[in-house]
């Protein structure tokens, strides 16, 4: 799992309501990308900023020309983010960057790596050393996930 400090991202959100002129390292809006895909060079890295609401299907044939989905937790009690992740990954095969963003805690940390994300923004006050010891309290499950599909049975037949 990367920790993305958000002072020293590369990724930059644009702002605005019309096309966005292409830049590296761009993280746009699913309106921005709509508006200017047809046009955005193929060799310059882009990535979009999800909302819990986007259905990520509607964009499979998009998804090789994307670098980094953000994937935002409003509240650390709202879930949904952790269903896109898991699409995105397993059915989708994104082979891109996938960042969980918002309200994340060091408690999330096991559920974020199983479900497919890849890096992380902690929320202010969570502590990294914290989050990687997470990383490591438990490793190994009974059920499969985006990483080992199969289930521990499975795997020890």
């Amino acid at each position: 799992m990367q920790f993305i400090q958000a002072q020293q991202d590369r990724w930059q959100r644009l702002d605005g309501e019309g096309p966005a002129q292409p830049v590296a390292h761009a993280l746009l809006s699913v309106a921005q990308w709509q508006a200017a895909r047809a046009t955005w060079p193929a060799d310059l890295p882009v990535g979009l900023a999800l909302a819990n609401t986007d259905e990520v299907e509607d964009l499979a044939s998009d998804l090789p020309r994307l670098a980094l989905i953000t994937l935002p937790f409003p509240k650390w009690t709202d879930g949904r983010a952790y269903s896109q992740a898991r699409l995105l990954r397993a059915r989708l095969r994104f082979a891109g960057e996938i960042r969980a963003t918002g309200d994340v805690l060091v408690d999330m940390l096991p559920l974020l790596a199983r479900t497919g994300f890849t890096a992380v923004v902690l929320r202010a006050g969570e502590n990294e050393a914290s989050a990687r010891r997470a990383l490591g309290l438990i490793t190994d499950h009974y059920q499969g996930d985006v990483r080992e599909p199969r289930p521990q049975f499975a795997r020890m037949a």
